[in-house]
């Protein structure tokens, strides 16, 4: 297996050289994501088609759309972002300059996935170059076509020096592994997370987790079941499944179920017609393991809608099944595929303890018109996002951080939350070698008068609201003075002593 060390090595000398820290060279490797894009939609949509079976719209606006526009987004926001931050200083620093300065981490290894090959690899790519590093690509083996063109045409459009593709399988990812990264960005399942959590902790590598979980829907009483069942169809059953913050399953009263069950078939009529194995719009599975899996977690249920399947294809039909148990295959891990099971609860109160029974989520969805029942529910729970009548659309949302809490992964990007993913938060001070009477305070020897100056000084008071606000700036200037003075009596009394 081929060792990545001297690649690796190089990609740290360039680093070191400060060529990807300018704006410039940061921009343009932007601009020439958006051109890789633009110019090249037709074959991406195509190797998605292969990989996954997915329609050309759905590509767009789920992998191309928001790729193109968070470059654009961090292009438009570059300069203002790699500004230093001025930050609130205080009577005991108010002379000095401080500021937060964001700078790039070095090397960066990201991991992608094979559910959203494109998003999933050049979104974080995307905050990794912003940031102003050198980065490593590691495009997942189970979507091969897509794998195959970021590995051709990446190089033909970004810094080649400093933006490498490895292709391969999980001897290339564990070689990769072994190496010293400054950053890595892994998306996937929480099992190889911890892998990839191991390795990291040999260099004290900080990584950036992507992972998923059981995300679940609360449908209350009282709300449009047509329209809530529309937009957990589309949620759910989106690339057949197979996205990280997918419904997994779905809590509602009792007397809710028969009717979305009803609302959900037609919703999935309406999408995919009555026969989804000849729909375009509906996806595959992405490969005969994955498709084994999920008619294993189907055994023991009853499928009230679908139950369908073609192992050929890799074809299994938008299913819902009812009458689940919490004990059942289906609810023991994350679903990941067109499986949707419904579990009848009292009320929202139940939804609660169910879900803060279980790992946290990486996404929590709740339908309802009732704002108590909404904010009770955001209240006591905890998740990676917390969406109110939609499902999975947060993601499109660059402003907003994705990512999870707990098992659903640890950190977040997508925009500026990119930007700071991948770069130090570097605190500045610069203070002046002048005015070194107001500095005496703190060197010894020590006096009752100096500890007097300096509780003053370094003492941080609860904020009055209202005009009293403003009062202590209105007697600082004269303190200030007073301080000055009264040090320099206090150093002339010390050097007389001594």
């Amino acid at each position: 297996m081929e060792s990545y060390g001297q690649m690796i090595k190089d990609m740290r000398s360039v680093f070191l050289s400060g060529k990807t820290k300018s704006e410039q060279w940061r921009s343009t490797q932007l601009k020439a994501i958006v051109n890789l894009i633009e110019e090249n939609s037709e074959k991406l949509c195509a190797a998605l088609q292969a990989d996954l079976h997915k329609h050309k719209s759905e590509a767009f606006i789920t992998e191309l759309a928001l790729c193109k526009n968070d470059a654009i987004h961090a292009i438009n926001h570059l300069s203002e972002w790699m500004k230093p931050e001025k930050v609130a200083k205080g009577l005991m620093f108010m002379m000095d300059n401080a500021c937060i300065q964001k700078e790039p981490l070095g090397v960066a290894l990201i991991i992608g996935a094979w559910n959203y090959p494109v998003q999933l690899t050049l979104l974080p790519l995307i905050g990794a170059i912003a940031a102003g590093n050198c980065c490593i690509i590691k495009p997942s083996e189970l979507s091969p076509k897509t794998a195959e063109f970021l590995q051709e045409y990446i190089p033909k459009y970004l810094d080649n020096d400093c933006i490498k593709v490895v292709n391969g399988g999980v001897p290339e990812t564990t070689a990769l592994l072994k190496e010293r990264f400054d950053i890595i960005l892994y998306t996937g399942n929480s099992n190889v997370a911890k892998i990839v959590m191991e390795a990291a902790s040999k260099f004290l590598t900080p990584v950036i987790l992507e992972l998923g979980g059981k995300s679940p829907v609360f449908i209350d009483r009282n709300t449009d079941l047509n329209v809530v069942a529309r937009r957990l169809s589309w949620g759910k059953f989106l690339n057949a499944g197979q996205t990280c913050v997918a419904p997994d399953y779905v809590m509602c009263p009792k007397e809710v179920q028969d009717e979305l069950v009803s609302s959900v078939k037609t919703a999935i009529d309406e999408f995919f017609t009555k026969d989804p194995k000849s729909s375009d719009s509906y996806g595959r599975i992405v490969n005969s393991r994955h498709f084994g899996r999920l008619q294993k977690l189907l055994e023991g249920t009853k499928p009230v809608i679908g139950g369908d399947s073609d192992e050929k294809e890799r074809f299994i039909s938008p299913t819902v099944v009812t009458d689940v148990q919490f004990t059942d295959n289906i609810m023991q891990e994350e679903i990941f595929g067109p499986l949707l099971p419904i579990i009848t609860v009292k009320d929202h109160n139940e939804a609660i303890e169910v879900i803060n029974s279980r790992e946290k989520p990486l996404a929590l969805y709740v339908f309802t018109n009732n704002k108590s029942v909404r904010e009770d529910i955001r209240q006591k729970t905890s998740s990676g996002a917390f969406v109110v009548n939609d499902t999975v659309l947060h993601g499109g949302l660059c402003s907003l951080p994705f990512g999870g809490v707990g098992n659903s992964g640890m950190g977040a990007y997508h925009g500026k939350h990119s930007f700071d993913a991948f770069s130090h938060s570097k605190a500045v001070l610069e203070k002046s070698l002048g005015m070194e009477s107001a500095n005496s305070i703190r060197y010894p020897p020590y006096t009752e008068a100096k500890l007097g100056w300096a509780g003053w000084i370094m003492k941080e008071k609860i904020k009055k609201k209202g005009i009293m606000s403003f009062f202590p700036f209105v007697v600082m200037g004269a303190m200030f003075g007073l301080l000055f003075k009264t040090v320099g009596v206090t150093a002339s009394e010390t050097d007389s002593n001594n």
